[in-house]
């Protein structure tokens, strides 16, 4: 390994993407971790400009690498060795509405929970 590519699960967590390396090594078993579009290996190496697509609770980043390091380093120098290429979240409709039940009013009925999940975009 030269000090120009690093393993994957290793600099997932040295740039703070996970909080453990076992958690990247996971992440990648299961399949969450892509890398130039194919699906990586924890021990697949990474060099600068390659692209990963991590899925993380639902939704997946797009990071480049700018720099491979391998320790986990301070987040402002983590900060600098990725490029996010995530694009913003699609705006929330209904941000403000609240499907709010009385208090002790028991299980909500089949047209209540019809209305509820309505309101909540889950037609």
């Amino acid at each position: 390994m030269s000090e120009r590519s690093v393993r994957v699960d290793s600099w997932l967590w040295a740039v703070r993407v996970y909080k453990t390396r076992s958690a990247a090594t996971t992440a990648c078993r299961a399949g969450h971790v892509r890398v130039n579009g194919a699906h990586a290996k924890a021990a697949q190496l990474v060099r600068p400009g390659d692209e990963l697509r991590v899925r993380i609770s639902g939704f997946d980043r797009i990071l480049v690498v700018r720099q491979p390091i391998a320790k986990r380093v301070g987040a402002p120098v983590a900060a600098t060795a990725f490029e996010d290429r995530t694009p913003p979240p699609p705006p929330r409709e209904f941000a403000g509405v609240v499907a709010a039940r009385d208090r002790g009013a028991g299980r909500p009925t089949k047209r209540e929970r019809r209305d509820i999940d309505r309101l909540r975009g889950r037609d």
